[in-house]
């Protein structure tokens, strides 16, 4: 039934004996998650996005990372969708937060120029009506202002239409705190929501920069996401930059910060 769900809903799925192992991988995960909050296994690396040509770190994307009870690093790729599809994700959501808003509050402290944290909202807790005061709890525990705090979302969250979504959206803004919109381009053709909401950043994707050096087309659609981020006074970030040239020709076409290898990986906070 959930194999067939995943495939959208329409259609159907005979039993395979790899859903039995899927399924019991999960659970397994699932166990370990419902743990390691209590263990605190969980653990924050920072991405850092700059200016083109400058070296100074201003923006920082918080990843989360997991090393288990038996010392075993597990992807984020295989503890996300378990911690979705369990609920887990609102008490891990919270979490980052409040360790993130942490981190942003001693930078602010101890450096001459602070560096704002953004912070990847999954749907679930986008759809949870206590979302804002979760953000504004963290927040005032470490004492951080909301400038110096940004919401992560897709473009999927965007279009949903969802009450409890557009709410917390707007609520965000009217805090002070910074709406990003990740991923940028990556299958959605409504751009209804960019006059919605008050967006103040769009992260383009990095299927568009992977392209840009050798693919007109993929050069030319960058510069048109570029023009309409201009036109709406948001700031543009390019993800996924990893060679000189793309950042010499993202900076041409007027891009305000690059994120990506070239720039810098994740590292822990004392690298930064």
């Amino acid at each position: 039934m959930y194999a067939a769900k995943d495939m959208g809903g329409q259609g159907f799925r005979h039993f395979a004996p790899d859903m039995t192992t899927r399924a019991a991988n999960s659970l397994q995960i699932e166990g370990r998650l419902r743990q390691a909050l209590e263990n605190n296994e969980f653990s924050l690396m920072f991405q850092p996005i700059v200016r083109p040509g400058s070296p100074d770190v201003l923006i920082v994307e918080t990843l989360l990372r997991w090393k288990n009870d038996q010392n075993e690093i597990v992807t984020p790729d295989q503890f996300i969708p378990v911690a979705e599809e369990s609920g887990l994700i609102l008490d891990i959501g919270r979490w980052v937060l409040h360790a993130a808003c942490r981190q942003a509050s001693h930078w602010r402290q101890t450096r001459a120029t602070p560096i704002v944290v953004s912070v990847n909202a999954s749907p679930l807790q986008l759809a949870n009506p206590k979302f804002c005061d979760d953000v504004q709890a963290a927040m005032e525990a470490a004492g951080l202002p909301p400038a110096l705090l940004a919401i992560e979302m897709t473009e999927r969250m965007m279009v949903a239409e969802d009450a409890i979504i557009s709410a917390n959206i707007c609520r965000l803004t009217q805090m002070g705190v910074r709406v990003a919109l990740d991923d940028f381009g990556t299958g959605y053709s409504s751009l209804s929501y960019l006059t919605r909401y008050q967006i103040q950043c769009i992260k383009i994707d990095r299927s568009f920069i992977d392209k840009i050096e050798c693919d007109l087309q993929a050069r030319a659609l960058v510069q048109a996401i570029i023009g309409i981020g201009k036109s709406l006074n948001v700031v543009m970030v390019a993800e996924g930059v990893e060679t000189q040239g793309q950042a010499a020709l993202l900076e041409s076409l007027g891009c305000d910060y690059l994120q990506g290898y070239l720039i810098g990986r994740p590292v822990v906070a004392e690298a930064l």
